[in-house]
């Protein structure tokens, strides 16, 4: 059987033949993955899909942006 440790087990990467063919449903662009987040970086529009059990969850309510620009709203300060 599958030797899954308790909540401690690494992340599965997503198999390399299929990150040939994904690219980004927003861009079209390829997608760079990250080991160390086990996600799917679009660097172009700073998001991130995650990847859950080997398989890259590539919905955009999924992705979460991982540019460290501060949200708009803040912006307009008085």
């Amino acid at each position: 059987g599958r030797e899954q440790g308790s909540g401690s087990a690494r992340p599965q990467p997503p198999e390399p033949s299929l990150l040939r063919f994904l690219v980004c449903p927003l861009s079209k662009r390829p997608l760079r993955y990250e080991e160390a987040t086990n996600e799917l970086i679009n660097e172009e529009l700073g998001i991130a899909y995650p990847i859950i059990d080997g398989i890259p969850n590539m919905v955009p309510e999924a992705a979460r942006m991982t540019q460290k620009k501060p949200p708009a709203e803040d912006s307009k300060q008085p």
